[in-house]
């Protein structure tokens, strides 16, 4: 275990894993201070790649489904919907953007548009009320301000963008 909590960037192989927690090696990161850290320091190499950059510290991550998770939904005072990142960041939920994946994972685009999400379940859950039979009683969709958007299903398990 680390010493205090802290890790080193450099020290273990670094991941950032599909339910939404970093870990070191195959060792959970408790420490949220450490995790926020991270989750702000992430940056996306030429390669497609991701790593962390904290000060002058760099070291490779594996990030295991999407880079970010949608941690919480809250309502918004327009009726629409902020999604929760876990680097803490706000953001309205495009609708549009909702993507049904493997397993039945729910994700969206985060980040103006530039990275995928992973809903977490606790989520997820927020939306359930919101969610609505499709056109023609097909798929689903969900109803926000009184305006039905589709949800699509990937093609594709998932795309780690």
């Amino acid at each position: 275990m680390a010493r205090a909590g802290f890790y080193a960037v450099e020290s273990g192989k670094i991941s950032f894993r599909r339910d939404g927690h970093w870990y070191n090696d195959d060792e959970r990161i408790e420490n949220p201070r450490i995790a926020l850290l991270f989750s702000r320091s992430l940056k996306r190499a030429p390669d497609g790649g991701y790593y962390l950059q904290v000060a002058e510290e760099r070291a490779p991550v594996t990030v295991e489904d999407t880079p970010y998770v949608v941690v919480t939904v809250e309502d918004a005072p327009d009726g629409g919907l902020i999604v929760v990142t876990n680097d803490e960041e706000r953001e309205p939920l495009d609708p549009a953007t909702l993507v049904v994946g493997a397993e039945h994972v729910l994700y969206c685009m985060v980040k103006g548009g530039r990275f995928r999400a992973r809903f977490l379940r606790s989520a997820y859950y927020h939306l359930a009320d919101r969610f609505v039979a499709g056109d023609g009683g097909k798929g689903f969709a969900i109803e926000i301000n009184g305006r039905r958007y589709p949800i699509r299903y990937a093609a594709a398990a998932h795309n780690p963008s």
